[in-house]
């Protein structure tokens, strides 16, 4: 057992060696070397969590995706008016950012960025579902504008 905690937590540690080194230092100014002697962990460790640099990016970016929609959609009910919903959604999402601001510079910099590969970005828009959905349901209810969901988005 306190093998695998230990497991857990040099992963979470390379996880957010990499969070703060990509927002102070960006991707590119980012050498595995560089995560690992933050991380306190030898560079060679992280060939045991991630293939490589792109691997160790790509899995960081879900997972701060997937907490940041848990957060957003955690008060959100699918019963709720388009209007509440959108409320309720946006709040928790402005929250997220304030309260998780390292994550939330993290995600924005990986969104406006070509170094998250396509599959990754894909499995981060399938976390927003419920958002997705409440717009259809809003342009269904001409409540909102025809637009595509990346204009919404942004």
């Amino acid at each position: 057992m306190a093998a695998l905690q230990k497991s857990i937590d040099k992963r979470n540690a390379l996880i957010n060696a990499t969070i703060e080194l990509v927002n102070n230092d960006g991707f590119h100014a980012t050498p595995m070397s560089k995560i690992a002697k933050m991380a306190c962990v030898s560079p060679a460790t992280i060939y045991l969590y991630f293939e490589n640099k792109q691997d160790l990016v790509n899995k960081t970016y879900i997972e701060v995706k997937t907490s940041y929609t848990a957060y957003a959609f955690a008060t959100y009910n699918e019963t709720m008016s388009v209007e509440e919903g959108f409320e309720v959604i946006w709040k928790r999402i402005a929250d997220f950012k304030l309260k998780e601001s390292a994550n939330a510079m993290f995600l924005a910099q990986c969104d406006n960025t070509p170094m998250i590969d396509e599959e990754s970005r894909q499995e981060g828009i399938k976390h927003l579902q419920p958002l997705l959905d409440l717009w259809a349901r809003g342009k269904k209810e001409g409540i909102i504008k025809p637009l595509s969901d990346y204009m919404l988005y942004a």
